[in-house]
Formats: C-alpha cells, structure tokens, sequence
C-alpha cells in the first residue's frame, strides 16, 4: 500500500507549479534561444565581440559583482545589528531596509542622481574633499546597486543570526574561546551559506538593474553603459538580431554563475555537517 502524503495535494500543487513556470520562465527563455537560432553563429560572434557589447558586459558585470561584495559585508553587520541588539528606532530601521523593495527603481535612481550629481550636495562635496565623482562613472553604479541588494543580504541572513543557539557561543566562551574565534569559528560557518544565497541574489539583481542605474550612470559608452541599456537601445534601432545575442549571452554568464554559487552553497553546507 503506497504510504500517503503528509500535505494532501501534491499533483494538483505540482501541475500548478509546472504551469507557472512554464508560462512565466520556459516559455519567454525558450523564445528568447529559439530567436537565436536565426542567426549564424559568424553573425553571433560578430555581435558579442563587438567592442561596446564587451565593454557593457564589463561594466555590468563588474559593478554587479563589487556592489553585491559591498552589500554581504554591510548587509550582514546590519543583519547582526537588528537580531543581537535592542535600540530606539528599531522598526523604523527595519522599514528603511525593506523600503528598496517598495520604491520604484527609476525614483531611486532619480534622487541618487541628483544627489552624487557634480553639482548635487554628496556629489560637489566628494569632488571638492578628495576629487572623487560618483555621477557618470562605474562608481555611481555601484552605489545604485548596492542600494538596491541589500535588503536581499539583510533578510536571508536575519533568519539564520535568529535562529542561531546561544548556547554554542557560551560552550565555546566556557572553553576559553575569545570573540573573535567564536565568532570565525562558530557564529561565520553557520551563517555563511545564508550569506551566499544574499550573494548571490544581490549579484543576480544587479546584474539586470535598469531603472535604478540608467540616470546616475549617464549611459556613456565604454564608460558607464550597462547590458540592459544597450539591450533597449538595439530593440529602439530595430535591431531584433542584437538585441537577442547580447540577451542570450548574458543569460547564459548569469546562469553559469549562479550556478557555480549554488554549488558553493552546496560545497560549504556540506563541510559545515562535517566540522
């Protein structure tokens, strides 16, 4: 006798989870590669290769992996901040984190603009004390994206810092450990596959931010111009066959490095079941 499911509806659940899927990913990813096939793959390397397409994926990419660098260093001490300590202000702090989620991207975008801006008040006051301009550089799109990731670092490693057992910081405190090795040795090893789904999330999102990055980036080629921009950009020139070779390429980096994280979440999990 086949032995039941605890939860009831498992095909019903399963066939509706199937559907969405296929009706919200598969089937927009699989146009996108079956539109790819109408190109050769000459013209698909003449069109990847190109020196503004490669300059794009540059600067995306790299201003994607230091914000989301950026954000797992500070979203975790904030993390650490609301779960271990008790302060005045705390549920204003906790909205101010979840406020990126609920504020369109294009108004982010917008005041950071005008405040890094070289006439902005940050943005003059950068320029003047160390020479440093924010507004129309890759710096200005790290700042974008690290505004916009955080709160994804900040909400999965919030879970694990609450469910963590004291009890394992006072057993290593008890055999003489200091702060900093319980805190290497216990408390980082716990949270740090947490810490890589933050990661990883922030690095995914910034990887395919446009609305928060277009007007502080100032769009400049091979300066500040981002994937998604030159994506538009060859869809408004009617260029269909561009615009999807730079689409499709920059679907398959995203899900390669995703998935090499995903393994190291795997990898790290592991190891910390062994220790």
């Amino acid at each position: 006798m086949a032995q039941s499911s605890v939860m009831p509806g498992f095909r019903p659940t399963l066939g509706f989870a199937a559907i969405y899927l296929s009706l919200v990913v598969l089937i927009p990813l699989s146009t996108l590669v079956f539109e790819s096939f109408k190109l050769s793959w000459d013209d698909y390397l003449h069109i990847i290769t190109n020196r503004r397409v490669l300059s794009t994926f540059r600067v995306s990419f790299s201003t994607a992996l230091a914000a989301a660098s950026i954000a797992s260093v500070f979203g975790c001490i904030v993390a650490w901040v609301l779960v271990r300590y008790s302060f005045a202000g705390k549920r204003v702090l906790h909205a101010l984190i979840d406020l990126p989620f609920a504020l369109p991207t294009a108004v982010a975008g917008i005041v950071l603009a005008t405040i890094f801006q070289p006439s902005g008040f940050l943005g003059k006051l950068l320029i003047d004390t160390f020479n440093l301009q924010v507004a129309y550089k890759p710096l200005g799109i790290v700042m974008a994206l690290i505004f916009i990731s955080i709160p994804f670092v900040v909400r999965t490693v919030e879970p694990v810092l609450l469910e963590f057992e004291p009890a394992m910081e006072e057993a290593g405190a008890s055999l003489g450990a200091s702060r900093r090795q319980i805190f290497t040795k216990i408390i980082f090893p716990n949270i740090l596959p947490a810490l890589l789904t933050g990661f990883a999330l922030a690095f995914a999102r910034g990887v395919g931010e446009y609305g928060s990055v277009i007007f502080i980036a100032g769009n400049i080629p091979y300066v500040s111009e981002i994937v998604p921009l030159l994506i538009v950009t060859k869809l408004e020139q009617f260029d269909v066959e561009g615009a999807t070779a730079i689409a499709l390429t920059m679907l398959i980096i995203s899900f390669v490095l995703l998935l090499l994280i995903n393994l190291l979440q795997l990898w790290v999990r592991k190891r910390s079941g062994q220790l």
